[in-house]
């Protein structure tokens, strides 16, 4: 039986459901559905952390609700 995912932020407890990616070439942090793999440069985080996630000044967050292929 396959664990779920924790959040990736320290001392969370919670079910990872969303995964964070960044394009530094674009200066975007991109918030989706939870990849199926972990992603070494992504960050899987709860929804709790997703919600709250703020972004560096110049920087913009997308969030999207569809898987990415």
């Amino acid at each position: 039986m396959t664990q779920p995912r924790l959040c990736s932020r320290q001392t969370c407890t919670r079910d990872a459901s969303l995964t964070l990616t960044y394009s530094y070439a674009t200066s975007t942090a991109v918030i989706g559905p939870l990849s199926e793999f972990r992603e070494p440069h992504g960050y899987d985080l709860c929804e709790f952390h997703a919600e709250r996630l703020t972004a560096p000044q110049g920087w913009e967050i997308v969030r999207t609700d569809t898987p990415q292929l």
